[in-house]
């Protein structure tokens, strides 16, 4: 279980420029034992590794520094499991002073899917470099994080909701704190499509898709399940235990609006 989950959400940034100091070995097994186990509440399995960067040629235009690589790979249409996996990787990466930053479209996805060892039933959606955080950003990551606007997020009031989509969700409860923590989450160029519902001891979670999918899949679900795993780890740092399920309560939704998933408290 990770420790001080929404204390970590709340000061995590991606990270693209690392020091050249070494990952220490036992922070490395640390994240290696993390990412043995079960890592999201869906069993669907997610096989993480960690990869040296330069024995495998990996590399991203984006990113300078790194030394590894944490990858993971699934089976085709496991994007919110794989998001919320990957996810609490990262987080428990932070934990130990660990930057990270996911990505997908900037990677030498060939050597990837090699060293992943990627078969054609499976797909890696994302990789991130691991290491600590340099002092000083490089002037490529600090254009990139000004172009999307990557420090800014959408209202509260326009992304959580009660009973239905015309009511702010206005409670000051552990769910406040928990969508809080939804709202923070980090999301491909920072689109953040995630919507929710508090309808009693349920929440409902919708994706406001305004990316189209890929050949790998929709990359917007695998930010669904980085959401969801923001949620629930807030929710349980509160004292509050759930489970996810499908139970669409068939609201009516704007265009380009689907529902994804429930969160019942237990």
């Amino acid at each position: 279980m990770i420790e001080s989950a929404k204390a970590l959400i709340a000061s995590r940034r991606s990270v693209r420029t690392f020091s050249d100091e070494e990952l220490k070995s036992d922070v490395l097994a640390a994240i290696a034992e993390c990412v043995a186990g079960k890592t999201n509440p869906f069993g669907v399995e997610v096989e993480f590794r960690l990869l040296d960067a330069k024995k495998h040629g990996l590399s991203s235009p984006v990113i300078v520094g790194e030394k590894y690589y944490l990858a993971a790979k699934a089976k085709k249409g496991s994007e919110i499991a794989y998001g919320y996996s990957f996810e609490y990787a990262l987080l428990y990466a932070l934990s130990l002073g660990v930057g990270s930053v996911m990505l997908g479209s900037s990677l030498n996805r060939a050597a990837f899917e090699k060293a992943m060892d990627v078969k054609e039933d499976e797909v890696m959606f994302v990789a991130s470099p691991l290491g600590y955080t340099a002092q000083k950003m490089s002037i490529r990551e600090g254009l990139m994080r000004k172009g999307v606007k990557a420090d800014e997020r959408l209202a509260f009031d326009k992304l959580f909701f009660e009973n239905n989509f015309a009511s702010p969700y206005s409670k000051d409860d552990e769910l406040k704190s928990a969508l809080e923590a939804v709202r923070l989450a980090p999301s491909a160029v920072n689109k953040q499509p995630w919507r929710a519902v508090v309808d009693g001891d349920k929440v409902h979670f919708f994706e406001a898709k305004t990316m189209k999918s890929n050949a790998l899949g929709d990359l917007q679900k695998v930010d669904m399940g980085i959401a969801l795993c923001h949620f629930d780890l807030a929710m349980k740092e509160s004292g509050v235990n759930g489970r996810f399920e499908i139970s669409d309560p068939h609201l009516p939704l704007a265009s380009g609006v689907e529902y994804s998933m429930t969160y019942t408290k237990q």
